[in-house]
């Protein structure tokens, strides 16, 4: 059975949805997203699913269809603020989706294979996606999920100070925690974090969560007892959010282990406008270095 990919692209089908493309990053003007499945595609995936908006499920479509019929298995699905809320009165002026373990689990119906969780638009590298297959393939189960673990020297921004999600490894090498650290950014030869928790310097080698998850399906019964009881506590709030690092959390805590599984791949993404020409200018340089064709769907 081969595994599928989850594709978190319900704040980017928005843009779709608009008729104006998502920015193209590539030479045939492919988006970030393009290189994602064509990296997943090329690592065994057997499936994508998209989480997006309803409205704009027409137009994504549209987009994806024509590039991906014969080379992947496709599903679309739909994240809406009633699904899984089994009659939880939410306040009505509640617009705000539940966040990103909400979003996955949505997605309970379409997949039932060990599957691996991206966002739309972050560049994740062709090493990413074939040591996600391989624990996919072989070392996932019920008990066992994983993370891809990236070097925070590779995932920073020359253009501000980005967040990131610092991996706490357990004396097996395994995740302990993720924390959310904000405000990062080199100065000189270091790493340094000005958000007033210790310790204010990071190694450049440490540890970072993506947002690239390895789930068993037993995800989807797992989350779904975490969600009701996130409701009860605090889904009366209007800005409250459901996040996968506290599904991790928990899962660590009760159910199992979550491997730190660590990538030779540089991330990438744009997390400022003035990204957009190192975005360009990496893709061109992986191209000319022959990891991926000029035109991905030719």
């Amino acid at each position: 059975m081969k595994p599928t990919l989850v594709i978190l692209a319900a704040g980017m089908a928005s843009r779709y949805g608009s008729m104006k493309q998502v920015e193209g990053f590539g030479p045939s003007g492919e988006t970030i997203m393009d290189y994602s499945i064509f990296d997943a595609i090329r690592a065994g995936f057997g499936k994508v699913v998209f989480i997006i908006r309803k409205e704009f499920a027409d137009s994504f479509k549209s987009v994806f269809e024509p590039k991906l019929k014969g080379r992947i298995q496709t599903a679309y699905v739909f994240q809406e603020l009633d699904m899984y809320t089994d009659g939880f009165q939410r306040n009505p002026e509640r617009t705000k989706p539940w966040g990103t373990a909400h979003a996955v689990l949505c997605a309970a119906e379409v997949v039932k294979e060990p599957f691996a969780v991206i966002n739309a638009d972050d560049f994740y590298g062709s090493n990413a996606f074939n040591n996600a297959a391989a624990f996919l393939n072989v070392g996932c189960n019920e008990k066992n999920y994983a993370i891809i673990g990236y070097d925070l020297l590779k995932t920073l921004s020359d253009h501000g100070t980005v967040n990131r999600g610092v991996c706490g490894l357990d004396n097996k090498g395994n995740l302990a925690s993720v924390t959310e650290r904000i405000n990062i950014a080199k100065k000189g030869d270091v790493i340094v974090c000005e958000d007033g928790i210790e310790p204010a310097e990071l190694a450049q080698t440490t540890r970072v969560s993506m947002n690239f998850w390895c789930f068993d399906p037993s995800y989807f019964e797992f989350t779904k007892k975490l969600f009701t009881k996130f409701l009860e506590e605090v889904g009366s709030e209007l800005k409250s959010e459901f996040f996968i690092p506290l599904v991790a959390d928990q899962f660590i805590k009760v159910a199992g282990s979550i491997e730190v599984i660590p990538t030779s791949s540089l991330w990438f993404g744009v997390t400022y406008k003035e990204d957009a020409p190192f975005v360009k200018q990496s893709l061109d340089k992986l191209i000319k270095e022959g990891e991926y064709p000029a035109n991905l769907w030719s």
